[in-house]
């Protein structure tokens, strides 16, 4: 099976945080999307609170704190993309290899995604944990023109890598998984919320489509080469391709902030 392209907990979160900022949705719009297919959503360690609190009542704490923004980070070992800082925090959002930053005030949350039910009716449960973050700037985060400008680059890079090697993520397969992303994306299921920019819609969409072409490689293998070398050389012609949309993805989540410290 193909790897789903949705966005990351921590992007829904960051993009319909900021939605909710703005003042583009509702505070209960916010959290039915933030929570999508899962069952339920809970911060702990949030100021204030000895217990786990739902979605609602936590962003609006964290606006009360002064929290003005959304930032995401998508780091994976070795690329600590969008921390910041403490070391702690890093660790943590290293571990779950996602989380959000605030913006104006000191906290981020990290995502702990656990399973829960009997089997054959199991559904999942996010728990966000609030901890203390460094006030900088985030780590190899592009602005959303230099993100732009690296994605174009990186979908010829990776069209022409794939033909090179022999991938198998051309063709009719290919393209019905690009289909029904696009399908999932127009019913709602996946995007960026009111209140994004058209440019910064554009570059989301353009590093979900890199980012797919990637994980196709990866899952379809070669046309007809499977020796460890191949794939070696599979994995080391594609990682720099996955980082671009990686850094893409986080730019066009950020763009919110971005235009916040711009004062647009």
């Amino acid at each position: 099976m193909l790897s789903d392209p949705s966005e990351p907990r921590s992007g829904r979160l960051a993009a319909w945080g900021n939605a909710l900022l703005a003042g583009a949705v509702s505070p209960d719009d916010a959290a039915e999307a933030i929570v999508g297919d899962d069952a339920v959503h809970r911060v702990v360690g949030l100021p204030g609170e000895s217990g786990p609190v739902g979605l609602t009542l936590a962003l609006g704490r964290l606006r009360s704190l002064g929290v003005r923004g959304w930032r995401v980070a998508l780091p994976v070992p070795g690329h600590p993309l969008g921390l910041s800082g403490p070391p702690e925090f890093n660790r943590r959002a290293l571990e779950a290899e996602e989380a959000v930053v605030g913006y104006g005030a000191p906290y981020g949350l990290v995502p702990q995604v656990h399973e829960a039910g009997s089997p054959g009716d199991l559904h999942v449960e996010v728990g966000w944990e609030c901890l203390s973050v460094r006030e900088a700037m985030p780590a190899d985060v592009p602005s959303l023109g230099e993100a732009e400008r690296e994605l174009a680059e990186g979908l010829r890079e990776a069209t022409a890598t794939l033909s090179q090697l022999d991938v198998a993520a051309s063709g009719p397969v290919a393209e019905a998984a690009i289909d029904a992303y696009r399908a999932r994306a127009e019913a709602g299921r996946a995007g960026l919320a009111p209140g994004y920019p058209p440019r910064a819609v554009r570059v989301w969409e353009l590093a979900q489509r890199v980012g797919l072409l990637v994980s196709l490689a990866y899952e379809r293998g070669h046309g007809g080469a499977v020796s460890a070398a191949e794939m070696a050389a599979r994995g080391e012609a594609l990682r720099p391709v996955e980082r671009v949309a990686r850094r893409a993805r986080v730019a066009a989540y950020n763009s919110y902030v971005e235009g916040l410290e711009r004062g647009v």
